[in-house]
């Protein structure tokens, strides 16, 4: 399916739960808005979608203190399904219905697919609580959504890899989001919106197809730049502190050189 036809199925899907979805998200818009919708496209689509990631081999391994995941964003490399769903959600239609939901003017998707693409995670995987960088690659515009759509049939809660948000910071308890076969997560990014993934527990590849929407204004007006950053979980006290020197280091570089050091590879090179 071309990604018009995507599109076209996702926007009715999602507009036919637009005031509900909206509720949903402003309920949480004075901490960490979000809202999911489960079967987003028909079973037998979605389950195309699975089938057709690549494997680990044939993605990019990303092992720090910070996160252990893989990562896939140069689409061409793999099957035309993957690019035409990812793009999908770039759509002009989808993207000014999600953001009526959220209630948030002038977004843009990101042809570049700056951080987003696909992601895979094995067991033993994680990504520990972070904010996402707050510009797109150029710094010129705001990120204020990051859809995650996820496709691994089967996936279960106990399984880990599950979306972990933190709404009242990463002292009190977290909200867990089961990533869920077919299950579309439309969340708010901004300088409070803590979010992580919990380490996958079983023999299974977490499959993903993660979208960010950025805008000319920030979310909240108390939002200022910043890189990726990280912490520590609530026991991980010697990591947070390790976390918290690099979060430092890292920031005071991107002072010096607004783009970077270097450009992110992370992003697809048409």
């Amino acid at each position: 399916m071309k990604r018009d036809e995507l599109a076209n199925i996702i926007f009715q899907n999602i507009s036919n739960q637009k005031e509900n979805l909206k509720n949903k998200f402003l309920n949480h818009s004075d901490e960490i808005g979000f809202f999911y919708l489960d079967d987003l496209l028909p079973e037998e689509i979605a389950l195309k979608v699975y089938k057709c990631f690549p494997s680990l081999v044939d993605t990019v391994k990303r092992n720090s203190i910070r996160e252990l995941k893989y990562t896939a964003f140069q689409m061409d490399k793999y099957d035309s399904i993957l690019e035409e769903i990812t793009y999908a959600f770039q759509d002009m239609k989808l993207v000014k219905l999600i953001a009526d939901i959220c209630d948030i003017s002038e977004v843009y998707a990101d042809e570049n697919l700056y951080a987003g693409g696909l992601s895979l995670m094995e067991k033993g995987n994680f990504l520990n609580p972070h904010l996402d960088n707050s510009h797109d690659k150029d710094r010129n515009r705001w990120r204020v959504l990051n859809l995650l759509y996820y496709v691994t049939p089967g996936w279960e809660l106990d399984f880990g890899g599950n979306l972990e948000v933190w709404p009242k910071g990463l002292k009190k308890n977290q909200i867990t989001i089961e990533s869920k076969f077919n299950r579309l997560v439309v969340m708010a990014t901004h300088q409070n919106s803590w979010h992580s993934v919990s380490k996958v527990q079983v023999d299974k590849v977490r499959c993903c197809v993660s979208n960010y929407y950025f805008s000319d204004k920030p979310l909240l007006k108390s939002d200022t730049f910043h890189v990726t950053t990280f912490r520590g979980r609530p026991k991980e006290k010697i990591k947070d502190l390790i976390l918290r020197v690099d979060n430092t280091l890292r920031q005071g570089l991107r002072v010096l050189f607004k783009k970077g050091v270097r450009e992110n590879p992370h992003q697809y090179k048409k």
